[in-house]
């Protein structure tokens, strides 16, 4: 069991930030990275867990607390499960209506049945930059991609992504049924219960 009482998000994306402390709840504050630094460390791996850790290391250096890092994105089956760990720059930066338009031109001759995909979640927690031991948690949310996009909340992919149980896009979910079911929910119960909050 880990004690802290504060600790440092390795994101500047600010719906992160407010689902991540929201599902977390008030024990522990989370703090942006971006209160330390601009600088977004270069994402080198080769999978979710590798970025997460180092996301997380960085984060740890910078701003001297314990730091959490999320790295997580859209793994479509059809596409060998892209567009993976390269989800938010999936449009060459250009922000998430052009990942939207890119993943529908990707998928247009795809029929529903095959349209299956995952959003996946790695939480990494290390307690300072060179944590030997870093907690990993993960989450995996079942769903299809849809033809068109529907619903206003979220971000990234929600309006595209279909939850079978909700039946709805996840953009249509309320946030805090959301932050209820979501890839990232599923991977922050694991991590309470590893901190015993």
């Amino acid at each position: 069991m880990l004690s802290m009482t504060e600790l440092v998000l390795a994101s500047h994306n600010a719906g992160k930030l407010k689902e991540l402390q929201a599902m977390l709840g008030g024990s522990v504050r989370i703090r942006s990275i971006g209160e330390f630094s601009e600088v977004e460390p270069e994402e080198t791996g080769l999978s979710f867990v590798e970025n997460a850790i180092l996301k997380a290391r960085n984060a740890a250096r910078v701003s001297g607390l314990p730091a959490l890092a999320d790295d997580s994105g859209l793994a479509v089956d059809a596409l060998g499960g892209a567009p993976g760990i390269y989800s938010a720059r999936y449009a060459d930066g250009k922000g998430d209506a052009a990942n939207n338009a890119k993943l529908l031109e990707a998928l247009k001759d795809v029929p529903e049945r095959e349209r299956t995909a995952q959003f996946v979640c790695c939480l990494a927690l290390v307690r300072h930059a060179d944590d030997p031991l870093p907690i990993l948690c993960e989450g995996l949310w079942q769903g299809r991609i849809l033809f068109e996009a529907r619903g206003a909340h979220g971000f990234g992919y929600d309006p595209l992504f279909w939850v079978p149980d909700a039946d709805g896009s996840s953009a249509e979910l309320a946030p805090e049924e959301k932050n209820r079911i979501s890839h990232r929910a599923r991977a922050m119960a694991l991590l309470k219960q590893r901190l015993g909050l």
